[in-house]
């Protein structure tokens, strides 16, 4: 045992290497003991996100969700040269929408996958609890991957913390859950191993690691549109090092062969396209920064992450979702807890210690922390960096503090930070994050249980008591929950590609009742679906984003829908 905690004291002060000899040697209990708690990490990672299903059923979350378990079912039933080709009519009526060219198909082909391979080997799993449990899965994978990027940026000790951070941290637990079958599920993971593979890269100079980062970032670039960070990153990664006069053959080597066949392997993407070479948000990695505001403009989205109140003013399409709003203090201690204290001490240890590598998560730190100001989405990528750089300050912290003098009382206030944290990474992955929007719950007087599900019993009464070829106009947030549950024909969805459609639907939400039937009529509506609350006092029903309907509905219809004439003087609703 004390050969056991000597080993462990040894890795988190950043040992690891030595001699062989198997378990007989030190070296080999540190080995073991580096393993064991990887692999813990890993598994506690994917038993924490499955609070949703214990406590409900093995179901979808959310709202895109849906639409990603409904493409992953055409995939898998019809075939992926179906899928691309795949003409959705059941959404967008009568425009329709062409599903193949307009996704990322990197998370259904994944889920597809392992649904095949998993069938050929005889284990006979439904597509839906192979969507379920995606998440949780990749989470685990997540923390390897950050484990191997730390330990490149650091040691062995720190990426051993990194991996333990992440793999409870609320703010990537957040997206990952059990059913949280979205592109994040898999992106973070594809993510911190580009990163990871880039830095082993520039590193060695190697022509067969920076082949894996270009393989590891088509992944990535299937998978989610969040990987314009890393295609503006790294160029400006090299660009920093230019400037320190860092820069070297190994550099030179690694960036000119993952911007080429980067470049290449991303534009095979059919919703990619041509955009690597047409789009301002890529244009850094070309070194046309001057040039982005005449090649091409930044888009609406991109562009509001500079200007943060461009999208309220100009597209409130955008400013409408609450992933998009800014985000407050309180929202990154509640899904970071005491890292973000650790943080700045970890990125003040790797700028003492600066070498080519250690630039990299410097700006990475960086502007990471900007992005999450701007986006609460963005969150999400900060929060890996964070657990970086938060093991980087514990590990230096054992490394310089632990003398025999001292030891023990660093020891205790440090576990007890470490205890702190767990606990409130347990409570909110189990109270705030792992409640299905699709089934609601309260609790009565006594303390039972009370299960809501309202949305479910909606969608399939509609499934069993309307028309095959029915048309549901509802509110564009439940356009994927009526296509996945209700399989009925719907006018708008979440995928808010026409901002016409939706602001005539808005319109209609908003005016007298002759005013509305009349673009039913026009629409060839069948049955319209509103959300009320009311009588529960639900928050999240239509009255309450009835307000966002005008806002859309006045930019394509200013003369017939004001928001003055829904609000007081005081801008009340």
């Amino acid at each position: 045992m004390k050969l056991i905690l000597e080993s462990f004291f040894f890795f988190l002060e950043g040992g690891g290497g030595g001699g062989g000899g198997g378990l007989s040697q030190p070296a080999g209990w540190r080995c073991l003991l580096s393993f064991t708690i990887l692999f813990l990490a890993c598994v506690c990672g994917f038993i924490s996100r499955l609070f949703a299903v214990i406590r409900f059923e093995s179901l979808i979350h959310e709202f895109d969700p849906w639409f990603n378990y409904r493409s992953t079912h055409h995939l898998t039933t019809n075939g992926f040269y179906e899928f691309l080709n795949w003409f959705d009519e059941r959404a967008w009526y009568p425009l329709g929408r062409i599903v193949g060219g307009t996704v990322y198909p990197g998370l259904m082909v994944t889920a597809g996958l392992i649904h095949y391979i998993l069938n050929l080997v005889h284990l006979t799993v439904h597509i839906r609890d192979v969507c379920v449990f995606l998440a949780p899965v990749f989470s685990a994978l997540t923390a390897v991957a950050t484990f191997l990027l730390t330990r490149e940026l650091w040691n062995q000790g720190a990426g051993l913390l990194s991996a333990c951070f992440m793999a409870v941290v609320p703010g990537y637990i957040s997206r990952s859950v059990a059913g949280s079958f979205d592109n994040e599920a898999i992106a973070i993971f594809a993510l911190q191993f580009t990163y990871f593979l880039w830095v082993k890269s520039i590193k060695t100079g190697s022509v067969f690691w920076t082949v894996g980062c270009c393989l590891s970032y088509f992944y990535m670039v299937s998978a989610w549109g969040g990987y314009v960070f890393i295609i503006n990153l790294i160029p400006l990664h090299v660009f920093v090092l230019l400037l320190m006069r860092r820069f070297s053959k190994r550099v030179y080597i690694a960036y000119s062969t993952f911007y080429i066949i980067g470049l290449i392997l991303s534009m095979q993407i059919p919703f990619v396209g041509f955009q690597p070479i047409r789009t301002s948000e890529h244009m850094a990695a070309a070194g046309e920064s001057l040039l982005v505001g005449w090649i091409a403009p930044w888009s609406g989205r991109f562009y509001s992450l500079w200007d943060t109140g461009y999208a309220k003013i100009h597209i409130p399409i955008i400013a409408s979702v609450s992933e998009h709003q800014p985000t407050t203090w309180v929202s990154f201690f509640f899904d970071l807890h005491i890292l973000v204290c650790t943080f700045p001490a970890g990125l003040w240890f790797c700028i003492r210690n600066i070498n080519a590598e250690r630039v990299f998560v410097v700006l990475y730190g960086i502007s990471a922390v900007y992005f999450a100001g701007v986006m609460v989405r963005l969150m999400l990528t900060l929060t890996p960096v964070v657990c970086v750089l938060s093991a980087v300050c514990f590990s230096s912290v054992f490394e310089r503090y632990l003398s025999d003098e001292v030891k023990s009382l660093v020891i205790v206030l440090l576990l007890l930070l470490l205890l702190m944290f767990t606990v409130h990474c347990t409570w909110v992955t189990s109270n705030a994050y792992s409640s299905p929007s699709v089934v609601l719950a309260s609790y009565n007087h006594d303390g039972s249980r009370r299960i809501l599900d309202d949305f479910r019993e909606a969608y399939y009464w509609l499934r069993l008591n309307t028309d095959q070829h029915a048309r549901v106009m509802s509110w564009w947030d439940y356009g994927y929950q009526i296509a996945g549950m209700a399989n009925r024909t719907t006018l708008v969805d979440n995928n808010t590609w026409n901002n016409s459609h939706i602001a005539l639907v808005g319109k209609a939400m908003a005016s007298n009742e002759s005013v509305a039937y009349d673009i039913m009529r026009l629409l060839d509506v069948d049955y319209v679906l509103i959300i009320f609350g009311g009588v529960i006092g639900y928050s999240g029903d239509d009255i309450n984003k009835f307000l966002w309907m005008v806002r859309i509905a006045e930019g394509e219809h200013p003369r017939d829908v004001r928001v003055s004439h829904h609000t007081t003087r005081k801008n009340q609703q």
